[in-house]
Parts: C-alpha cells; structure tokens; sequence
C-alpha cells in the first residue's frame, strides 16, 4: 500500500512557478488544499500563469521568498530548478516541515505501474520508446515527468491497469521520500549539474535514490558498460543489465545482429539491431535499456521489435533538420553537457561544423579536444561558456566565436561543403540566451528553414 496523505485543509507551499510549480499548485488546490505558491521573478513575467493561479484559490507571493511563509506550512513541494539547499527550505527541515519534490506527491496519487528512467544522458528517447513501446503493445500509458509533462499532470488519467512511464532527473529524486517505481532505469552517469551537485558523489547518490525504495518484487535496470552507474546496482530489487559489448547474466544484451533478453539463464530474441533506425551507439544502450524495461513490464517481442522499427525518434536528439546544397543540419539541443556532446560525435564519421556553448555546468571541455579533431572540421561558439570553451579547445580545430545560436549556423553553412554536417550539440545548458533546451531546438531550426529558403531564392550565397 502507498502513504496516503490527505490535502483538504493542509496548507501547502510551492516553491518556483515553472511548469512543473504550476501544475503542482493547481492539482493541490484542487484537492482542498491551502496553497500558497511563492516565485523570485515579479508577476509581469509570468502574469498568465499568476491570473489562472489565483483563479484557483492559490496565495501568491512574487519577487522574493520570505522565511516566514516556508516555516507555517505542512508540507513543501519545490520546483525541481529549486536548489534543495535553500536556506529556507534547509530552515523548514529543521522545523520537521516535510519538502518533497513533485514526484513524490504524483506517486502517492498515481495509479497502476511505474516504470521510471533516469540517467545523465538518454533519459527523454529511452521514456519516449519505453512509452511507444507498450502503448504499441495494447498497454494502457502515460508517459511524463521530466519529458516535459509534470508527473503530477497524469495522475488524473491514470488507472489501476495504466503503466506510467516518467522520465526523473537528479533535482527530483533528492527530495523523494517513498518514491517507488516497479521498474527502475538508470542509464549511466557521468559528469553533470556540478554547477548545482556538490560534487560527482552527490549527484551519484541522488541518482541511486531511483532504486532506494523499490522492494524484491521490483526491478532495477543499470548499464553494465558504464563505470559509474554499474557500481551503483542496488540489493533488494532484482538487477537486469544491459550491455553492447557482453553477455549479462540477467539482462539485456548484443549477440551479433540480435538484442537477446537473458533471465534465469532463458534466452529470448527481443530484436534484431537493424530494426534501430537511430543513429548512434548510444541509442543501441538507450534501446537495450527500453526493450529490457518493456519486456519487464510485460511487452512481447514481436511488440518490442515492431514498436522499435516505428519509433522516429526525439525532437532535440540528434534530429534532422534539413539538406542545404549537400550540407546537413541537425539538432541536438538536449546535449546540454559533455558526454552528450560526445554521443553526438561519434553518431557521424566526419565532416562536423559544432555549434558548442551556453551556460557553463562546471564542466571540463578538454574531453572534446580528441573527438573533435577526429570528426571535426571546425567550431562555433556561442554563448556565455564562449571564452572558457574557446580556451580548453585552443588549437584543436579551427573555432570561430559566433556569439548568437543565428550567426554560428550561418558561419557553419558558409565554412561547410558539400557532405558536411552543421551540428548543433552545445555540451551546455541553454539558459544564458534560452528559455530552455527546447527553445534554443525551435530556435536552430527556424534558423535553418529560414536559410533554406534564402538559398532556394537565391538570397544566400554558399562558399565553394
């Protein structure tokens, strides 16, 4: 049985009114509870947001949080961009005051199964697949969470026969408490959000939380070619690896052609490899992992091999753009930190234009100086992580400091030829110029089609 926790009446506050704070503050208004929603920015940047809030009953207080107001509340509900480590939020711990991230309060509302996928890269095509999967399968799903759809916005349509299937990040599982998903992923674990983790062993622990609380009868997912996420397989629940390189013991796994489910020493074909239409090994790893988790959940082969023949990918990952005079564009604005980048490398021969840059996450960019001078012909640079790029790069590849998402992919198309790549893979967060990731995608592309049709006008001249 799942904790209940009755809303009518509590006085709950949510802490940033992104869209995960909104669709919290309205979901607990509407179960009776007292909600006051409190936000740094001042109400004219988020007026719509603030007009249908306060529709619903919900208490505002904007441009600023104040102790006081985090100290007479019976529960807490931080936005996961909340640093858990609020001086305020730290003082309503030590009140005994519960602060709990929205997956937390979702799960304890959720019906049915939970299959839950975090990692530091893949998370949002594995969740995307996995939920591809066994709707084609004849599943009852849902799939949010970090994917861009709250965990709490699903809690509605959910049933006692849906599977859920929720992409979570770090900021998410820190605060958990009781989180529990029957089916637990985690994909791997490299260098990430140090700019907010005090360090790789305190993102490695909020990670690891995925599986903190799941019992003998669940099942835990972990990637057997990844140091670090190997080292975090947990004890109760029952461990299933996925691998590109090995046989695993319990798990999944590349036999020649085949990705061969193994359990309790049982072989079964889920698919073939050149059923993938992704590019890049690292999609091979991001589906091992979804049909290991399909298949756990409940998904036939025939299913499994059918939905991954279908499945055109994620808008934002790796996504063709276009073909402009023999080059090519493509986005890949969720590379938003180094191993990102990385993947995205090694998914093309050669050839590259890379647009890298953003806002910087602590992160150490002299591991693209190798890769870069072997799929790289040149870089753009963007952005406020410019210079220190541009630094750890020097003399690797030809770089040019672009400054705007517009200038770089003009500046890649007119250094490209025929057969080249721009690229944008930016080993950055996007929010020193973007809303977010997916802003600075929509941005790309409208910069390509708006250059493709200058070409076929004949406005945009290509060096040859």
């Amino acid at each position: 049985m799942k904790p209940g926790i009755e809303l009518v009446g509590k006085r709950v506050l949510v802490v940033g009114l992104a869209r995960t704070g909104i669709a919290t503050a309205l979901f607990c208004a509407a179960r009776g509870a007292r909600v006051t929603a409190t936000e740094e920015q001042e109400e004219s940047r988020i007026a719509e947001a603030a007009a249908k809030l306060r529709a619903a009953g919900v208490t505002l207080e904007l441009g600023g949080h104040r102790r006081e107001t985090f100290l007479a509340q019976d529960l807490i509900i931080p936005s996961p961009g909340v640093p858990s480590e609020l001086s305020h939020l730290m003082a309503a711990r030590g009140e005994d005051i519960p602060v709990w991230s929205e997956i937390e309060l979702a799960w304890r509302f959720l019906r049915g199964k939970l299959v839950a996928v975090t990692g530091s890269n893949g998370k949002t095509t594995t969740t995307s697949l996995i939920g591809h999967i066994l709707e084609s399968a004849g599943f009852p799903t849902l799939v949010g969470g970090n994917i861009g759809t709250p965990l709490i916005s699903r809690v509605d349509t959910s049933s006692d026969s849906a599977v859920t299937v929720a992409e979570v990040s770090s900021f998410q599982l820190e605060t958990i408490e009781a989180f529990h998903p029957e089916i637990g992923a985690l994909l791997n674990l490299t260098p990430d959000h140090l700019d907010r983790h005090a360090s790789m062993e305190v993102y490695a622990q909020a990670k690891a939380r995925l599986f903190e609380n799941q019992t003998e009868d669940d099942a835990a997912i972990l990637n057997a070619d990844d140091p670090g996420a190997a080292t975090l397989a947990p004890s109760r629940p029952g461990v299933f690896w996925f691998s590109r390189t090995r046989r695993v013991a319990e798990g999944a796994y590349v036999r020649g052609d085949e990705i061969v489910f193994r359990r309790d020493g049982a072989e079964t074909v889920l698919l073939r490899r050149n059923d993938i239409g992704l590019r890049g090994e690292h999609n091979v790893e991001n589906v091992l992992a979804a049909a290991a988790a399909a298949h756990l959940a409940g998904a036939q082969p025939s299913a499994i091999a059918a939905a991954v023949r279908s499945f055109a990918g994620v808008e934002h990952r790796l996504e063709f753009v276009a073909e402009i005079k023999g080059v090519s564009f493509y986005n890949d604005s969720k590379a938003t930190n180094v191993d990102a980048t990385l993947k995205a490398l090694d998914a093309f021969a050669g050839g590259l234009l890379v647009i890298l840059g953003g806002k910087d996450k602590g992160s150490d960019y002299t591991l693209l100086r190798e890769p870069l001078q072997q799929h790289a012909r040149g870089v753009l640079l963007i952005g406020a992580a410019a210079e220190k790029i541009g630094t750890q790069l020097a003399n690797v590849v030809p770089a040019e400091s672009a400054g705007t998402l517009e200038r770089a992919v003009r500046c890649g198309f007119a250094q490209a030829q025929p057969g080249d790549t721009v690229l944008l893979a930016p080993a950055c967060a996007s929010f020193d110029q973007f809303d977010n990731y997916e802003h600075r995608g929509r941005v790309f592309k409208q910069v390509v089609r708006e250059l493709e049709r200058e070409v076929r006008l004949g406005g945009a001249a290509k060096a040859s």
